[in-house]
């Protein structure tokens, strides 16, 4: 079993969670082989108020499969609070991966993981690293972190601080994926993402101050936009347009054939009751 719980989180807000997973696998009538964190606290800068945002990947029965009518893909929650969570059918999960989403990549590198079965995890992240495209991902950084800056920054006069992490991920990701032109796959964890992508020292001493003032404080309040940054950011996104907006639309069929026996696989144990 797969558990990973750092000790700073509420353990009342974990236990919350725990129940809510509980509750989706008898309500839903599924398996839940992975259930990670996936916001701000798994990325490693959380705000004292950050959410609780729980993701997992089900399995639903065989006989489940051996219906004409379609399941839904998901399994959703109401925000409650600070409490966020859903999950995605392994189909779903899987169908996303193959088109570049690289969602499903970070919930399986994510280093909070409330529970989970190692051989799923490990399984489902090798065959990750066999089938995603890294043009496909960086694309989805790429427009990822162009939404972010263009729906948060504005003009660049009164930028909400807290915000400016969410176009400084996306943009650290395409700088580490542009040093590693045969790796698609970058680190979740934010501080390990911006060690490996070696970042100007001046970005890298902002990053440092943002991160530790975000720690602290449930509000960092709006300022304008540090030129440090925006060249970083603005600099890794021209750059990602170049190296990622061109490539294949669509996955090989060998990639198809992978995923389809990877998830015959995992429903066959799953289905049979051979969660461990």
């Amino acid at each position: 079993m797969l558990r990973a719980i750092p000790p700073d989180l509420d353990a009342a807000k974990v236990a919350q969670i725990d129940a809510l997973l509980d509750r989706a696998q008898a309500e839903h009538d599924v398996a839940i082989p992975l259930a990670i964190e996936s916001g701000s606290r798994a990325w490693g800068f959380p705000s004292p108020d950050s959410d609780y945002d729980c993701r997992f990947v089900y399995v639903r029965p065989i006989a489940r499969h051996l219906t004409p009518f379609a399941h839904r893909d998901v399994i959703e929650y109401p925000l409650v609070g600070d409490m966020d969570a859903n999950g995605w059918d392994l189909a779903k999960a899987l169908r996303l991966l193959l088109k570049g989403n690289a969602v499903i990549v970070e919930w399986l590198r994510s280093p909070i993981v409330y529970r989970g079965q190692a051989w799923f995890r490990d399984a489902f992240l090798d065959f990750a690293h066999r089938a995603a495209a890294r043009e496909a991902i960086g694309r989805h950084y790429l427009h990822l972190g162009e939404r972010q800056r263009r729906v948060y920054f504005g003009d660049g006069l009164a930028v909400p601080q807290k915000k400016i992490f969410y176009a400084l991920r996306p943009a650290a990701t395409l700088r580490w994926l542009a040093q590693r032109p045969d790796q698609a796959i970058a680190p979740m964890h934010f501080p390990t993402l911006m060690a490996e992508c070696d970042p100007p020292a001046p970005l890298a001493a902002e990053v440092a101050a943002l991160m530790a003032a975000k720690a602290q404080t449930r509000e960092l309040g709006a300022a304008p936009l540090s030129p440090t940054v925006a060249a970083f950011i603005d600099g890794e996104f021209e750059r990602a347009r170049a190296l990622f907006e061109t490539g294949r639309a669509r996955a090989p069929e060998a990639v198809i054939a992978d995923a389809e026996g990877f998830y015959r696989a995992v429903v066959e144990r799953v289905g049979a009751g051979r969660l461990n």
